[in-house]
């Protein structure tokens, strides 16, 4: 088989773009995040009302003793309220970064305790809908990508029951590392699905699903490096241990439809011999058969 890029011949992309939708419309989603982040409001004011300076309101929110939940809606907040620059994915690790060391290395950013008091210590309702508004902005990320594998893995599993399986996590887990597969793969290449033969349970293929709201510029410039990378370590790895793997990208999304994206795309599909493919869910039923996975 030589590099053939079936996408390459596809003159309407948006003809196989899956729209999927689970985002909550303005103005409903305030209440429903005033609802989820209220009680922490409540808490975060009562800290700062009772903390001697901004760097004492860090300490006691990151406290053991806190609820991690909790924890993490505090941190939000001060992320929005007092220090822009910290953080939450660095400041939740209480246990691997302590306190004093944030303190000493942002200190300066933190905004004044008196401010703090001021403006926090009767917060207006329109002020507790903007900070849930900027609190929760994020929290659906990458339900959308949840969403689309796990439509992928209903159709697979209706239409090669028996035949094939496929595993992965459906929602937030963990993804399936390549060297649990083959103990030879040195490394970290972390899968979201194998598929495997049912009758000797040989891999036969490994995946990635990624849905795209919007994206284009930087972001799919990362994009297309982590994808060629993916492709590149996948064949460094079959010149040492041959294998019969099969590389499925699972990208769907109105992004797929700007042009470096989709460019990116067309590249990609049909790579390595043909054993790379990227597919988007209306095109599965056409491009995932036995006779691909099997050759």
């Amino acid at each position: 088989m030589s590099d053939y890029s079936f996408l390459r011949t596809i003159s309407d992309v948006s003809k196989i773009i899956t729209p999927l939708d689970s985002a909550i419309r303005f103005p409903e989603v305030l209440e429903i995040l005033l609802e989820k982040y209220g009680d922490a409001i409540d808490i975060f004011c009562q800290l700062i009302t009772e903390s001697d300076s901004s760097a004492d309101v860090l300490r006691k929110i990151r406290s053991s003793e806190r609820n991690s939940n909790e924890r993490m809606a505090l941190l939000k907040m001060y992320r929005r309220c007092v220090s822009p620059v910290l953080d939450t994915e660095t400041t939740k690790k209480i246990k691997k970064v302590s306190s004093e060391t944030l303190i000493e290395t942002y200190d300066e950013t933190f905004k004044p305790i008196s401010k703090l008091k001021s403006q926090f210590s009767k917060l207006p309702k329109e002020y507790r809908y903007a900070l849930v508004a900027l609190v929760g902005e994020y929290d659906t990320r990458g339900q959308l990508g949840y969403q689309l594998t796990g439509a992928f893995f209903d159709w697979f599993e209706e239409h090669f029951r028996g035949k094939y399986t496929i595993e992965g996590p459906r929602g937030a887990g963990r993804d399936i590392e390549l060297s649990e597969i083959y103990p030879e793969f040195e490394g970290s290449y972390p899968c979201d699905f194998v598929i495997r033969r049912c009758n000797d349970n040989e891999v036969l293929a490994v995946g990635f699903g990624r849905y795209d709201s919007t994206r284009g510029g930087s972001q799919s410039d990362d994009r297309t490096g982590g994808n060629s990378n993916k492709v590149e370590k996948l064949k460094a790895f079959d010149q040492v241990t041959p294998t019969r793997l099969k590389l499925i990208f699972l990208s769907d999304g109105p992004g797929l439809m700007h042009r470096d994206t989709w460019e990116e795309a067309c590249v990609l599909d049909g790579q390595w011999n043909e054993r790379v493919r990227v597919i988007t869910l209306k095109l599965a039923a056409k491009r995932i058969s036995p006779e691909w996975l099997e050759s």
